[in-house]
Parts: C-alpha cells; sequence; structure tokens
C-alpha cells in the first residue's frame, strides 16, 4: 500500500481535467487522466488499496463525478484530509468512496509513515501514534459497502 501525499485545494481540475469532462464518463475512460496534471506518475503507478492524505479542501472546483468514479476504480481506499469541499464530499458518499476527515492524522503524518485504518472502531495508526475519527452514520456505511448510492438503492427496492 502506498501513501499519495498532496497539500491544500486539491481541486477537481487537478483530480480530473475539465479538458476531458465531454469526453470521458465511464471509469476505464477516467482513470488514465486522474492527476496527470499535478502528479503525472498517479494513474500509471498507484494500486488497489492505496490512500491518499491531503490537505485543506480537497476536491473544491467544479461540481463532476469523474474524480469520484476514477479515485474509486482505481482501488483508492480512501482518502484521509483536513477538509473535504461539501459536493465533492457528497459525490464520494454516492459513489462509495470513504473519506475521512482528521487534521491531527494528516499533520502527523510524514513521509514513510505506515498508515493504518480501523473503520469500525473509528481509528487511524499513523507511524506510532492513534489518532480518532467520528465514526459514519450507519446509512452512509451502508451506501459505501454496497458500492454506492444508485446499488444501495437499487438492494433496497429488491427487499420490498
Amino acid at each position: 500500500m502506498k501513501i499519495w501525499r498532496y497539500g491544500d485545494n486539491i481541486d477537481t481540475d487537478m483530480l480530473f481535467p475539465g479538458k476531458y469532462v465531454y469526453t470521458c464518463s465511464i471509469a476505464e475512460e477516467i482513470k488514465p487522466h486522474l492527476l496527470e496534471d499535478l502528479d503525472p506518475s498517479f494513474s500509471k503507478n498507484v494500486k488497489e488499496g492505496d490512500i491518499i492524505i491531503a490537505g485543506k479542501n480537497f476536491g473544491c472546483g467544479s461540481s463532476r463525478e469523474q474524480p469520484v468514479i476514477g479515485l474509486k476504480a482505481v482501488g483508492i481506499k480512501t482518502v484521509i484530509a483536513i477538509s473535504y469541499a461539501r459536493i465533492f464530499y457528497r459525490s464520494a458518499i454516492n459513489q462509495g468512496l470513504f473519506l475521512i476527515e482528521c487534521p491531527e492524522a494528516v499533520e502527523a503524518y510524514s513521509d514513510g509513515d505506515k498508515v493504518e485504518i480501523d473503520m469500525e472502531n473509528g481509528k487511524i495508526f499513523v507511524g506510532n501514534k492513534t489518532f480518532i475519527f467520528p465514526k459514519l452514520p450507519e446509512q452512509i456505511i451502508a451506501i459505501r459497502d454496497a458500492g454506492g448510492l444508485l446499488e444501495y438503492t437499487r438492494q433496497k427496492l429488491k427487499k420490498r
């Protein structure tokens, strides 16, 4: 597992360049362009289970689903940030991407530190330190576990 570290105000254009918005809509088209202007090595080297650690206001900018769809498709396990843009945060819930807001863990992280997440107990282990993050509501966890809001809704409708 690799930790990808980024700073403050990583906007949706940095995550997925706007020039592709109308030509890339499915995961396979999106993946090669993720973070290409910010970190050209990302899409070539990201692996299933990797984690992004970022600063304030992650996902700010225009409203678009491609960044979240792409991050999930390449296997990003979670994003740990100081804070998120509201629209990006909701899009992540809708797509089933797990986001953690934990400024203390972000600030404590140094390159090379091992990072582990205990989602059930709301804990992040960075190096030899432990940080608590607020547990998500059960319904949001269910949406994530279903793979996103659309699949969660399908499952709920099947149970009727």
